[in-house]
């Protein structure tokens, strides 16, 4: 017999043994859109009988929104009635400052702290509705920061007057319609507050730095009216002394970000004054005097430091937008 008479050998190679015995790999389920989150800041100074309420509110009101994840923190800045121990108690994650620092200190921290995408500052006191969170929240697919809005209300006769000179002034100030200038009650992308925190004063007037840096960088704001409730305890507000204070913060905020807007006005109402007293004097005597003179000269020098506190202005405002937007270290190919 030779060895064409034998059958062939049916011969399989390795690489269809490996294929006959591999198992086909279940398909990767692909990962769902990344859940947006939200850090609630909580400022809080001896708040203990309000804190578990609104701590309650709060859980229940963020646990049917969604669209976000979110984590509540509380900056205890410096409380002696165990309001840090309620909070922490209650499931929130606690930031203490062992002395009091202020309530903008306060919310500095909290804004330095906080981990998510976006930040919504309340206040501790019970005022600011939880249930308008969801609300809030719901306008940021449209805008960038979201105030709650009290239209005038909530306050003292004299507070809201108050109110509404600052709300005027800063309207000025930013050619925008601002009814509600120091509403605490607000979300922004953190990356936003994050870049202008160092801005921001150790007081209440906060939310006065927040708004006008906000509209100077060209973010969209909007206002959503809300009904604020009767706080617990006593405010913490001294009207005179944080209303002069409050005053001075929106010149200072206003010399910060549109000097313009306020060396403008005192340039012309001393040159009207020069040039008005020129008229007199050679209506009356016939001459220019020493007065007119120095009158217009010092018009001149005011706008000249508008016009140089305009440049001042941008370059640190410039400086801050880098601090949001970092240069990119990627190579590009």
């Amino acid at each position: 017999m030779t060895v064409s008479d034998y059958p062939p050998v049916e011969t399989t190679s390795v690489g269809q043994l490996m294929a006959a015995d591999t198992v086909p790999a279940a398909p990767t389920p692909e990962a769902g859109p990344r859940v947006p989150t939200v850090t609630v800041v909580l400022p809080v100074l001896n708040e203990a009988d309000n804190l578990r309420r609104l701590l309650g509110e709060l859980t229940d009101e963020l646990d049917a929104i969604a669209q976000y994840d979110f984590e509540v923190l509380v900056v205890d800045d410096g409380s002696t009635d165990g309001s840090g121990e309620i909070a922490r108690e209650m499931g929130a994650r606690v930031v203490r400052h062992a002395t009091n620092l202020g309530n903008g200190a306060a919310v500095k921290r909290g804004i330095r702290e906080a981990d998510g995408d976006f930040i919504l500052l309340m206040d501790g006191d019970g005022q600011h509705p939880p249930d308008a969170i969801k609300r809030l929240v719901a306008k940021l697919d449209s805008h960038d920061m979201v105030v709650g809005s009290r239209g005038g209300s909530g306050g003292s006769v004299h507070r809201n007057l108050a109110n509404r000179i600052y709300n005027g002034l800063a309207s000025y100030v930013t050619a925008r319609k601002i009814p509600d200038l120091t509403s605490g009650f607000r979300v922004a992308p953190a990356a936003a507050l994050k870049g202008f925190v160092h801005m921001l004063p150790n007081t209440f007037s906060y939310p006065t730095t927040i708004t006008l840096a906000m509209f100077k960088a060209g973010y969209s704001v909007h206002y959503e009216p809300i009904v604020v409730r009767p706080r617990g305890g006593h405010s913490k507000i001294n009207v005179i002394r944080d209303g002069s204070r409050f005053l001075l913060i929106i010149l200072k905020v206003a010399t910060m970000f549109s000097p313009l807007k306020v060396f403008m006005p005192a340039s012309a109402l001393i040159a009207v004054l020069g040039v008005a007293w020129y008229v007199i004097t050679f209506l009356t005597e016939h001459r220019f005097t020493n007065m007119g003179l120095l009158l217009l000269v010092q018009a001149s020098v005011i706008f000249g430091l508008g016009l140089v506190s305009e440049q001042i202005a941008q370059l640190r405002f410039e400086q801050s937008e880098a601090r949001q937007n970092p240069p990119s270290n990627d190579v590009v190919e």
